[in-house]
């Protein structure tokens, strides 16, 4: 496509699921004749693709709106467009919000980009469901996300994505195949499933769940190195799952399964559908199998109690997971949980969230403290030249999210594996020297 001679910056907000989505952007844009900026005062066109799960994301998403708006003025920039999950969730209420925005546009109509960015209708959220293969990667050359399904059916009290991004929608097993083959001719090593819920992929086409068929596709048919799983609900961590995990070589011994809590009375309010002794079978499984785990908790839930908080911290202190976020409960209007009794008040939430925070971090440490002195092996990705040393992580870290090792050595290829004798830690990450 010929250039029309027009810039054009894209701010990417959220998950890595918002990132595939800004990818696919780029793509439809460069198809349209743009070329792509990392200047916003030197932008014809600013796209600011949002995320608005919690109130905190939608914070971020109207600064960063305010601040890209402000090149209406001090730099070239002709046409705002805010995209993705804050219209998907307030429609018309946002562009009544926000007169600084020209355009609104939801997640299912990016094909259509180039041409609303020349409309004059201010609003365009669709609800029809069109995935795309067509993107321009955003990562490091040698990993890539690859978003396997949309939406979410299961429904969690506290939760805004079924009513921001619908019905969970499984793309077909052909066109993510198609799609991994282009990965792979394009030389990514490492290749990430996201979705709300990559366990249940493929249960809407048919009433059976093909996640384990497709990664044994992608394995007879692509050559990445590892396979990572992000976003697997607990319930559908099958054996066949953590079997194939820990059998094949080229799919990381790492999964995230996002808990929530571990509290019976808790996990019930949530909307969640497995307990407390379901969820420590099911660590005690991975952990027998040697797979690191990430998971995420929320503390301050409506009608926690101090019990619940004793054991939660007890879970924690007793399975170390490898990697665990923690957050407040965000009180989000239009869910069930909203609507409940006995919120807790901030100060509380703040303080609960500030013991199981420690008690992770401790965790981090402990487990890093017992890697000083064994040898790893590391992806090499970056340099940090404040402390000139390069940049890494291992098998049992997501980019991104995960901890890094910063190590010294001769040169390195990015995307390559080292072997790293680690010699110390700082917090959550490794220090280390090229073996």
């Amino acid at each position: 496509m010929a250039d029309n001679g027009k810039k054009v910056a894209v701010i990417s907000l959220g998950c890595d699921k918002n990132r595939v989505d800004t990818e696919n952007i780029l793509w439809f844009l460069g198809e349209g004749g743009y070329s792509a900026t990392n200047d916003l005062a030197d932008a014809d066109v600013i796209i600011v693709n949002t995320c608005a799960f919690i109130s905190s994301a939608e914070k971020e998403a109207v600064d960063t709106i305010f601040e890209a708006a402000a090149y209406k003025t001090s730099g070239r920039c002709k046409t705002l467009v805010v995209a993705g999950c804050l219209p998907m969730r307030y429609k018309e209420k946002l562009a009544e919000l926000l007169p600084e925005v020209d355009r609104f546009v939801g997640m299912n109509d990016y094909a259509d980009i180039c041409d609303i960015i020349g409309r004059e209708e201010k609003l365009y959220v669709s609800g029809d469901y069109s995935p795309t293969e067509k993107r321009i990667l955003s990562t490091p050359p040698h990993y890539a996300y690859l978003k396997i399904a949309d939406g979410c059916d299961n429904r969690c009290t506290y939760c805004t994505i079924p009513y921001i991004r619908g019905r969970y929608r499984s793309r077909t097993p052909e066109s993510l195949l198609s799609e991994a083959k282009h990965l792979d001719d394009l030389g990514v090593r490492e290749l990430i499933l996201v979705a709300q819920d990559v366990t249940r992929y493929g249960y809407d086409l048919g009433g059976k769940y093909l996640l384990v068929p497709l990664l044994k596709e992608l394995l007879a048919n692509c050559s990445f190195g590892k396979i990572r799983l992000l976003y697997c609900y607990p319930e559908l961590v099958t054996d066949e799952l953590i079997d194939l995990i820990a059998s094949e070589e080229r799919i990381a011994k790492y999964i995230d399964v996002p808990l929530q809590h571990i509290s019976d009375g808790v996990l019930r309010r949530m909307g969640r559908r497995t307990n407390g002794a379901q969820i420590k079978e099911l660590f005690g499984k991975l952990k027998a199998k040697g797979i690191a785990v990430r998971t995420t908790f929320i503390v301050g839930f409506p009608g926690e109690t101090e019990d619940d908080l004793r054991e939660l911290e007890e879970f924690i202190a007793e399975y170390k997971p490898e990697h665990a976020g923690v957050f407040a409960y965000s009180r989000e209007e239009g869910t069930p949980a909203a609507r409940m009794k006995d919120q807790i008040p901030v100060g509380i939430k703040r303080k609960r969230l500030k013991v199981i925070g420690e008690l992770n971090r401790k965790n981090a440490e402990e487990r890093n403290a017992s890697l000083v002195g064994k040898t790893v092996d590391v992806i090499y990705e970056d340099i940090d030249y404040d402390r000139n040393m390069f940049v890494g992580r291992t098998e049992a870290d997501a980019p991104e999210i995960d901890g890094l090792v910063y190590f010294t050595g001769d040169f390195c290829d990015v995307g390559n594996v080292y072997k790293v004798k680690i010699v110390g830690y700082d917090g959550y990450d490794l220090i280390g020297e090229k073996a």
